[in-house]
Order: structure tokens, then C-alpha cells, then sequence
């Protein structure tokens, strides 16, 4: 078997909206993306670098969330959610290492996400927990929703 590291760059984004039972108060909704070939519900998240060998990470995590998430969204905390698995990929053991951001919500829709996700959408954060697929995914919302 061969190995392989790979560092990617995504974002964990909310959505301020109304409470309406209090106009005072807002809730939050989260941006959530379903992956066309496994089917898992995650985060927006992707290779930094892949398009441009000089991308920051930060850039990569806004770029990402842009192309799989459909919305364009600021980051609220410089300081990212890391979380580290392994997976299985045709030959290769694959090493992976994901950088998530906090991110405010600033324009556009879901449903504007690229080929490689089949939905998107934002949800309360008991759906988020109830939905996330995976446990690195559940890790990062956890630690996310600490920084808040």
C-alpha cells in the first residue's frame, strides 16, 4: 500500500437570522454540503493549493466553501478547528489534515454549489448534529461551536 499526506482548508459557516419568537435575539443556521460520489454530509473543505500553488489557507477555505457551499462568506476567526483522519483512496492510505474556519454567512445561495456536491443548505444546529456524517466533522462543529 502507498501513502499519501494531503492538507485541506474549509469553512464551518453560520447564518444569523431573526428569532422569531424574540426580535431581540438571533439563532444560527449552518451551512451543511452532501458529497456527490460518497453521499456524506460535511462541511465545505478542499486542497489548498490546488488551483494556485501560492494560495494561503485561508483563501483556499473562502474558495472552497464558495464552489461547494454556493455562498460567499467572510471568516469571523482567525484561528482554525483542526481536525485529522485517514481514509482509503485506490491504492493509497491517505493521511489527511483539515484546517476548518469559522465563518459569517455574507451573500448568495446554496444551491449555486459546484458538480461535486449533490445539496447544500443551511440548518438549525441540532440538524447539524443529527446529519454530520462523519466524526472528524462532528469534532470540528463541536470545537467551532466553543469559539462562539
Amino acid at each position: 500500500m502507498k501513502f499519501k499526506t494531503e492538507i485541506s482548508a474549509g469553512g464551518i459557516v453560520f447564518k444569523k437570522i431573526l428569532n422569531p419568537q424574540n426580535s431581540q435575539t438571533r439563532n444560527f443556521l449552518w451551512l451543511i454540503t452532501q458529497h456527490s460520489q460518497h453521499k456524506g454530509w460535511g462541511f465545505p473543505k478542499g486542497l489548498i493549493g490546488d488551483t494556485n500553488s501560492k494560495e494561503s489557507m485561508e483563501e483556499a477555505a473562502l474558495r472552497e466553501v464558495e464552489e461547494e457551499g454556493g455562498v460567499k462568506a467572510k471568516i469571523a476567526s482567525k484561528k482554525p478547528v483542526e481536525v485529522k483522519y485517514k481514509y482509503r483512496f485506490d491504492d493509497y492510505l491517505v493521511d489527511k489534515t483539515v484546517f476548518y474556519f469559522l465563518m459569517e454567512y455574507i451573500s448568495g445561495d446554496p444551491k449555486n454549489h459546484d458538480w461535486e456536491m449533490m445539496d447544500a443548505k443551511f440548518v438549525s444546529v441540532d440538524e447539524v448534529k443529527k446529519i454530520l456524517t462523519y466524526k472528524s466533522d462532528q469534532e470540528a462543529f463541536a470545537k467551532i461551536l466553543k469559539l462562539l
